[in-house]
């Protein structure tokens, strides 16, 4: 395809403008974003002109009706993820859909049957596989530095960090808490940098304690107590079929230091600390001649935004015929983990990982 692509976004709340339009926005000569859509057409309307958005509309109907689009976002709250990523693949649309994929593996893999059947590109919007930590890793794993990756340690925490706007406290529209929120970056980050192995079981436990006690304060600013309906922390043990294991460990309320964002990587030549941002973010531990070092990589590239970077692979994977970057299949592969994870926290058991579609 060597058009410019016509971008529709549908949904135009943070993570859009944040985001997803500035991404286009970074390629003018790619892409030219032609609708905004959002239940709220004052906010369709707000975005619309800080992008120069020609139309806007309520209805994201009216925009996958248009055949001049090629290609829309969907950035809406988890539980309205499903439906018009569906129509926009029937509709003949590429599909960028923010994360999770959807609130559960039922309708993930309802998502990845369409994308199939349409034969658009389905991309999953997790953009810490696009910053510079995991490309350096990728490229040193990929090289057999790391060896065979058996372990990995992913945790995604905060002490005080409940988002206090949104739907992000709402079970019914977010599908969960801080697991299926920011556990979903750094598990895909883990997986992404392990090769995605297949899991087939998993154990874990939520608590929503902290999360429900109005006596405790919120970094980020307050919310209705009462209206927590979501864990506030979430543990997991993750089995896979190659016989490697994961560690997940994601909160929005813990007592602890800091807000850990990172994976350990547990390799049979070396292992290595890696942090999806900040200074120094990669550390490797080694043996050579039977002497122990821990190395800081100098070179780990520097991306300016992983948002952006996401958006700019998106497009370039449509013009020119590639894959997706982020298949749909690894977030239903997400989904599936946490259905396991949510359900063993009820069962006391470790339940069977379905990522079949």
């Amino acid at each position: 395809m060597s058009k410019k692509l016509k971008i529709g976004l549908i949904g135009t709340g943070g993570i859009a403008v944040g985001c997803h339009m500035p991404g286009y926005a970074s390629i003018p000569d790619q892409c030219e974003m032609v609708a905004a859509c959002d239940v709220n057409r004052e906010a369709a309307t707000k975005a619309a002109e800080k992008f120069g958005i020609a139309r806007v509309t309520t209805d994201y109907k009216e925009l996958l009706a248009d055949p001049e689009i090629d290609a829309v976002s969907v950035t809406t709250p988890n539980a309205f993820h499903m439906q018009p990523t569906i129509d926009a693949l029937r509709a003949g649309k590429h599909v960028l859909c923010e994360k999770p994929l959807a609130m559960n593996a039922d309708e993930a893999r309802a998502m990845c049957r369409a994308a199939k059947e349409s034969g658009k590109l389905l991309q999953v919007a997790l953009q810490t596989r696009f910053g510079g930590p995991a490309r350096f890793m990728r490229t040193f794993i990929d090289n057999g530095h790391l060896g065979d990756v058996y372990y990995a340690r992913a945790w995604a925490l905060r002490r005080r960090g409940v988002p206090h706007w949104g739907v992000f406290i709402d079970k019914e529209k977010q599908g969960g808490g801080p697991l299926i929120d920011i556990g979903v970056h750094i598990l895909d980050f883990t997986l992404y940098l392990m090769g995605y192995p297949k899991p087939v079981a998993a154990s874990g436990k939520t608590w929503d304690i902290l999360g429900k006690d109005p006596t405790i304060a919120n970094f980020w600013g307050e919310y209705d107590r009462t209206k927590f309906t979501v864990e506030d922390f979430a543990a997991g043990f993750i089995r896979f079929d190659n016989g490697a294991v994961v560690t997940l460990e994601s909160s929005f309320m813990a007592n602890m230091e800091g807000d850990p964002f990172q994976t350990q990587l547990f390799g049979t030549k070396a292992g290595a600390i890696v942090r999806g941002w900040g200074d120094n973010p990669v550390r490797i531990f080694k043996e050579i001649d039977r002497q122990f070092f821990e190395l800081n990589p100098q070179n780990v590239p520097q991306v300016e935004s992983s948002h952006t970077a996401e958006v700019q692979a998106f497009v370039r994977a449509i013009l020119d015929g590639g894959p997706s970057p982020v298949p749909g299949e690894h977030g239903l592969i997400l989904n599936a983990i946490f259905d396991a994870l949510y359900k063993s926290s009820e069962t006391g058991r470790e339940e069977p990982i379905d990522a079949s579609y």
